[in-house]
């Protein structure tokens, strides 16, 4: 177990450097391409569109060096990646490490308790339906599985603004600062996990409950819930962990939606506001930031198998 620990950690490692230059060389090769002025963007998320002109957007362009060539400027930004040094935001002048780590904070409290919320949600409700396959609760939950898997963030957030801010006026349609505000962006990303979460729960209960082992144990006298504890939970928790990496790529790409949606102060908020005002340090440190969250996660999702499942560890 020791060498295939050490084995993750140096392929987690070579797969966080590969996104930080993928992410790097992508981001600026697309704020490259995008239409328009991009000092003028920059002099006016600095003055203001009203107090911008020629003059301004000129003395921005010398003063960034935005007149060098692209790959000189790239390769800059990977010289100062090297010392952990990713520059400063080109519209605020603050440090970008220190913008995106405070971001970074917002953006992980929604992940984490969109994430533990849909776990309360999702398995529980999957692994009722699957042992009684077929039933009500099964097609019910087929069905509404599917639809709030269908739906995009956008619109069942507004689904939700709709019903608990405007009909029953409970809860506050957007804002931060207290702990009521992150009630409906974090319900709006645990729905969407939670349909998945149920489907695969219940698939697996399904495939426990008719297995050879399963049928055994209950012959050698282990009334139900015995079995299910003993030989059905830790089968039935690989494949929801596992499928909980794939469904974080639903997750990052959801709290860019939300956040914007829901005017939260988190990472993908000021990747939108970075894109628009074109700040290429600031979307490169929000980019990275993701990606390296995707990748850390992902390691926290395969350390949990190892975990869980006894033939890794055997392995």
């Amino acid at each position: 177990s020791g060498l295939v620990g050490s084995e993750m950690c140096i392929r987690d490692r070579l797969q966080a450097v590969m996104v930080a230059v993928l992410i790097g060389a992508l981001t600026f090769l697309l704020m490259s391409l995008l239409p328009g002025d991009a000092a003028y963007r920059i002099a006016a998320g600095r003055y203001g569109y009203d107090m911008v002109n020629s003059a301004a957007a000129e003395a921005v362009r010398a003063e960034l060096g935005l007149d060098q060539p692209v790959l000189w400027r790239f390769t800059a930004w990977i010289g100062d990646l090297l010392t952990l040094d990713l520059g400063n935001s080109l519209v605020t002048g603050r440090p970008v490490m220190a913008m995106v780590a405070h971001e970074l904070g917002s953006s992980v409290r929604l992940a984490v308790g969109a994430v533990l919320l849909s776990f309360l949600i999702g398995p529980p409700v999957g692994v009722i339906a699957g042992l009684r396959p077929g039933g009500v609760l099964d097609r019910g939950l087929l069905l509404l599985s599917t639809v709030t898997r269908a739906i995009p963030h956008f619109v069942l957030g507004v689904i939700l603004v709709l019903i608990f801010s405007v009909w029953l006026m409970v809860l506050p349609s957007a804002g931060h600062g207290s702990f009521i505000h992150t009630i409906l962006p974090t319900l709006t990303l645990a729905l969407g996990l939670a349909a998945v979460s149920s489907r695969v729960a219940r698939d697996a209960t399904v495939a426990v409950a008719s297995s050879a082992y399963f049928a055994f144990g209950r012959l050698k006298g282990l009334s139900g819930p015995q079995v299910f504890m003993r030989h059905g939970l830790r089968n039935i928790g690989v494949p929801v962990v596992t499928y909980l990496g794939v469904q974080l790529v639903y997750l990052i790409e959801g709290v860019v939606v939300v956040e914007t949606l829901f005017a939260w102060p988190g990472i993908g908020h000021g990747l939108v506001h970075a894109i628009v005002q074109r700040d290429v340090p600031m979307v490169q440190g929000t980019a990275l930031a993701m990606g390296l969250m995707f990748v850390l996660l992902n390691t926290v999702v395969d350390l949990l198998n190892h975990l869980i499942d006894p033939r890794r560890r055997s392995a």
